[in-house]
């Protein structure tokens, strides 16, 4: 548990994709109605299914700024990942397995390189979950076990929604063998199952009251298998490709040795979830009501279960011993090299903060980020950084996301639109993604009135070309310019 905490100490800021624009809203909420993000931004407080690293970060804020407080509760999803991974392991073998270790680096899988923390804390305590369901059953009565998880599935749901149905998933799949394994027939224990898991499902009282958790946005890209291709590529994805497809290529002999090695065992108690969620992770659309990655999310826990259902059968103890020490080499150098990406990524994000200085307190800034193909593997996670200067300087920026249901926070910046909320600041190269934020068009187009700076990120100084922009601030990578204060418009004059 330590040891997976190591690659986040060094970086005063955790370098995940996502986490910049997250730091930016925990200054929001923390400062609901007052100074110059009042009257930048609104909070709608309602109960819904995204805020457990947000609550965390609120309940630090008295003792610590937002900053700070992200990077605690940061670092405490992966230790209470591989904590949940273990004791997992230690109730469905009596002993934590040799093949253990292989399955820890997945709490750094491809959703948390991306920040998506409150689904990764609530991934962590969906693996607590399943062992604390396995040491109930074993240690007291049903009722207790099944009030404890009624109680238990809506905090998960208030961490985050999709990882509380992750949840009900595994535990349903998990109940189901345990039954089966008692010696109770496949269907029967089925139902015995749902019944079991079904007090879970309280928070959908929470979805419907008020409509307090009422979505809004695309779904879709069902199927999508060039995308599935790539999320399994990337299970390991962090920075340089080969060592990541190497890590990836370990666990499928692994895996594949499992399957084929009479040496080894497969525990079903893991092996039925982990299969359940493969299927889910293959059934599942890219995009759900506006939330992105929901199959890939299933994918790195599946594939920890997988990894956790395998043991070397009675007696053979040099495989377990060989085992053991190969699983350990594998986490200790994933551990080691992922410290060393952290460190680069988040001195690329310091050179670039350090323009937040240059932004003047509370001013409106329009952001433009080039942001890397996803195709290139290794990138300086740039897409939210500008959520810094909102936690900093107190701006208002078009970085924020702004889906009903699923933030609390929207812009009160309505002549702003369609430049006022994620994803408008993401400039793809041009043809990348269909209608995606063009450069010179939004330059020509971003409403003056709002807008009194410009910050563009990755772009070299000077490519900002309009009549009315100056450029204030610059390093070489990205620039801040000036709009010139004589002119408010709603169009802005000609592009040179």
């Amino acid at each position: 548990m330590m040891l997976s905490v190591v690659p986040l100490l060094w970086p005063a800021i955790p370098p995940l994709t996502d986490l910049p624009g997250h730091i930016g809203r925990y200054r929001i909420l923390s400062e609901a109605g007052q100074g110059p993000l009042a009257a930048h931004f609104g909070v709608r407080w309602a109960v819904i299914g995204n805020l457990g690293v947000d609550l965390i970060v609120l309940a630090l804020h008295p003792l610590l700024d937002v900053e700070p407080a992200a990077k605690l509760a940061v670092m405490a999803i992966p230790a209470l990942g591989v904590a949940g991974l273990l004791w997992l392991a230690r109730e469905v073998h009596g002993r934590i397995p040799p093949s253990a270790a292989f399955a820890l680096p997945l709490v750094y899988g491809w959703s948390f390189q991306l920040g998506f923390v409150n689904f990764c804390l609530a991934q962590s305590l969906v693996f607590l979950g399943l062992a604390a369901w396995l040491y109930l059953a074993r240690t007291r009565a049903s009722w207790v076990r099944i009030a404890a998880f009624a109680a238990f599935a809506p905090i998960v749901w208030l961490c985050h929604s999709f990882g509380w149905a992750m949840l009900g998933l595994f535990t349903g799949m998990l109940e189901w063998r345990r039954r089966v394994e008692a010696g109770e027939r496949a269907v029967p224990a089925l139902l015995r199952a749902g019944a079991a898991v079904a007090p879970m499902a309280s928070p959908v009282l929470l979805m419907l009251h008020g409509h307090a958790d009422a979505l809004a946005g695309d779904t879709g890209d069902w199927f999508y298998w060039a995308a599935k291709l790539r999320w399994t590529v990337s299970l390991f994805r962090e920075r340089w490709a080969l060592w990541d497809v190497a890590a990836l290529l370990v666990i499928s002999l692994l895996l594949f040795a499992a399957i084929r090695s009479p040496r080894l065992r497969i525990s079903g108690l893991l092996g039925w979830p982990a299969l359940a969620g493969l299927a889910a992770f293959i059934a599942l659309p890219r995009l759900f009501q506006g939330g992105a990655y929901v199959d890939m999310r299933m994918l790195a826990p599946s594939v920890a279960l997988a990894i956790l259902s395998i043991a070397p059968r009675t007696g053979e103890d040099v495989l377990a011993a060989r085992m053991a020490g190969l699983a350990t080499l594998f986490f200790v150098a994933r551990i080691g090299v992922t410290t060393l990406a952290f460190v680069q990524v988040s001195q690329a994000q310091a050179e670039t903060l350090r323009a937040v200085p240059a932004l003047p307190v509370g001013a409106a800034v329009l952001t433009l980020v080039n942001e890397a193909p996803a195709l290139l593997w290794g990138n300086d996670r740039l897409t939210h950084i500008a959520g810094i200067a909102i936690a900093r300087r107190r701006i208002f920026t078009n970085q924020q996301w702004a889906l009903a249901g699923q933030q609390l926070v929207h812009p009160r910046h309505p002549r702003a639109a369609p430049f006022d909320r994620d994803p408008s600041h993401i400039v793809y190269p041009p043809g990348l993604v269909a209608g995606a934020t063009d450069f010179d068009t939004a330059i020509r187009t971003f409403d003056r009135c709002s807008f009194a700076l410009v910050w563009t990120i990755g772009f070299p100084p000077g490519r900002a070309q309009a009549a009315d922009l100056s450029v204030a601030w610059s390093d070489g990578a990205s620039a801040i310019y000036r709009v010139r204060e004589s002119r408010c418009l709603s169009r802005s004059p000609s592009v040179r």
